[in-house]
């Protein structure tokens, strides 16, 4: 795993508006400050990924996502919390609290609390983070440092080194209101 320092490193790179590169439970992962309009423009960008599609965003912990869940009916909250940590992604109202440029045309947004040591330290100095993979679009997703740097050479302002949590697949994605899965793990 990275380093303490290599972390702090990296958080104050996304805090200053870059896009780095990190480990995640089964692929690597492009992030940045998804209140950061150009950041996000510009990760979008290298993946050449549409805005209208929306991105994840990850956390440390269902804590900081208090500000899109207050409010949610018991019942959902109960779902997420036996859900989290974990490869869970759900699809969530987002109440208008989040810009276009995260949420794409939607009316949810897309939530995951990580299990992964690294992502979930990184988000503890940063708080969520956009959390995409790391290809551009139509590619297969990175599952190495090296495919991160052959897909973006020069392009990212930080990698951060680490390894995959072993998971084969990426997070399964389901509909938080109904339950159905939209991507299966």
């Amino acid at each position: 795993m990275a380093s303490n320092w290599q972390i702090q490193q990296a958080a104050q790179v996304i805090r200053a508006g870059g896009v780095i590169a990190y480990p995640t439970e089964a692929v690597w992962g492009l992030g940045c400050d998804p209140w950061d309009g150009l950041a996000v423009e510009r990760l979008l960008a290298l993946k050449n990924r549409p805005e209208h599609k929306g991105v994840i965003l990850v956390a440390a912990d269902i804590d900081q996502f208090d500000f899109i869940l207050d409010g949610l009916p018991d019942v959902w909250i109960q779902r997420l919390e036996g859900s989290w940590p974990g490869p869970n992604t759900w699809l969530v109202p987002h109440q208008n609290l989040l810009p276009e440029w995260i949420t794409g045309e939607h009316d949810s947004v897309a939530l995951r609390v990580t299990d992964h040591p690294l992502v979930q330290a990184l988000c503890r100095h940063t708080g969520p983070i956009v959390s995409t993979s790391a290809n551009p679009a139509g590619r297969p997703s990175a599952r190495s440092r090296l495919r991160v740097e052959q897909y973006f050479p020069r392009q990212l302002d930080m990698v951060l080194g680490g390894s995959l949590g072993g998971r084969k697949n990426p997070s399964l994605i389901r509909d938080l209101a109904t339950g159905d899965v939209i991507r299966p793990s």
